[in-house]
């Protein structure tokens, strides 16, 4: 039987979540289960869009409570390394928790800011921000301190929903986004203006936890 790569990475990360699950509480207290197998399915097809290899660099920002980060870990092995930075306390501490009970010595985390990633610069190969631009308040800026942090000709993925209808702008974030999400050919104009070229945009990528449908924007930062 012939197994493509993408298979292969598939089944590998599935493997994983199914003997080296970590313990986290449900809803808002860690991560559920929903969450690490969205994310063992969707690694391996980003690992591919974003021309990831072994020994790479990945930034996942705005990370959450981490399940696209180890997935991301265990692809890129010992010799790569991955980046999480998030706001949350309770986050952070749980995606250090989790990398140290899973012995991922390659995950990095990070406390981002309000304007920027806190990432070093020039560090990745790839940046993938999943479900948090939209709650970007100050979006220009923490564009700007991915393309520092974006090695030239690097990759930035954007996967996100579509305003939802008759909800309100989270505070804080810019009045544009007509709703609980954000409009598409909104990210692309923000993210082109930062200095990225759009690469390709899916808008059928996925559905979220509360099965909204997801896009997928990917950009890269010029090579000099």
């Amino acid at each position: 039987m012939h197994l493509t790569r993408t298979t292969v990475i598939t089944l590998v990360l599935l493997f994983n979540f199914a003997v080296s699950r970590p313990v986290f509480a449900q809803g808002q207290q860690g991560l559920t289960e929903e969450q690490l197998k969205t994310a063992a399915g969707e690694v391996p097809r980003l690992v591919e869009l974003l021309q990831l290899k072994p020994g790479m660099t990945v930034a996942d920002v705005g990370a959450g409570f981490g399940a696209w980060t180890m997935a991301f870990a265990k692809v890129l092995g010992p010799s790569g390394r991955v980046y999480a930075t998030d706001l949350g306390e309770r986050q952070i501490a749980t995606m250090r928790e989790s990398a140290k009970t899973q012995g991922l010595t390659n995950v990095t985390v990070l406390e981002g800011a309000e304007r920027s990633t806190n990432l070093p610069e020039a560090c990745c190969n790839a940046i993938l921000i999943r479900d948090a631009y939209h709650h970007l308040t100050q979006p220009n800026d923490i564009l700007k301190s991915m393309a520092t942090a974006l090695r030239p000709g690097g990759y930035l993925a954007v996967i996100d929903f579509p305003p939802r209808p008759n909800t309100e702008v989270p505070q804080g974030v810019p009045a544009n986004r007509g709703g609980h999400g954000v409009p598409l050919d909104v990210v692309v104009s923000e993210v082109t203006a930062a200095g990225f070229t759009s690469i390709s945009a899916d808008k059928a990528w996925g559905t979220g936890p509360t099965q909204s449908p997801l896009f997928l924007l990917i950009f890269r930062k010029p090579a000099n």
